[in-house]
């Protein structure tokens, strides 16, 4: 790992994705979290506000980065409900079958290597009936932002710690074997290739 991902991205990721849009974003998704929760990208704890404190009995925060997690301190001292970290990738969860009754995963399937393995993980780790909590940005419906999108992507994917700006989200976790249940869409902030958002839920 070099010095700029150890040390310069994770508080450059931790500046953007605390913006007022990421936080508005968030806003929709996290408080439908209840039970034992396993957060997918816990990154530095912006999602720590917007649990409900008396939905939510145990939170794993899954961060393969000990910087954004060292960041997140101040965050998980001030929740009100246990945060067990879980320094691991999501294509491999430290967890038994079925033992999360939530999945949180906001602005992290654009990064993670492996999504599709990590979408298998996630079904695994989820009790029967649980829920996949998800706000994600992707590939935009506009086929001129798409172009833009993949023109940009491979230099973005560098500098950005791994993140993708086209994947098909609400496709990709289809594909995985969920139902999605809830699905709202649209651009959110500019510039519009990396704003256009999908967050939603699917069982």
């Amino acid at each position: 790992m070099s010095l700029y991902e150890r040390h310069v991205l994770p508080h450059l990721v931790n500046c953007v994705c605390g913006s007022g849009s990421m936080r508005r974003q968030r806003e929709k998704v996290v408080p439908a979290a209840h039970g034992r929760v396993l957060e997918v990208g816990f990154g530095t704890g912006h999602n720590i506000p917007y649990y409900q404190d008396h939905r939510v009995d145990h939170l794993w925060a899954l961060e393969p980065s000990r910087a954004s997690w060292g960041l997140a301190r101040s965050r998980v001292a001030g929740a009100p409900f246990p945060v067990e970290y879980l320094p691991s990738s999501a294509e491999d969860i430290p967890l038994a079958h079925a033992v999360a009754d939530t999945v949180v995963v906001t602005f992290s399937l654009c990064t993670i290597p492996d999504v599709t393995a990590a979408l298998a993980e996630i079904r695994r780790v989820l009790r029967p009936g649980g829920e996949l909590v998800f706000c994600e940005h992707g590939d935009a419906p506009d086929e001129g932002v798409r172009r833009w999108q993949n023109r940009i992507d491979p230099l973005w994917c560098r500098i950005a710690g791994g993140c993708h700006l086209n994947r098909p989200i609400a496709a990709l976790i289809q594909r995985a074997g969920f139902r999605i249940e809830r699905l709202e869409s649209g651009y959110v902030s500019s510039p519009r290739f990396a704003s256009y958002h999908s967050w939603g839920a699917a069982t």
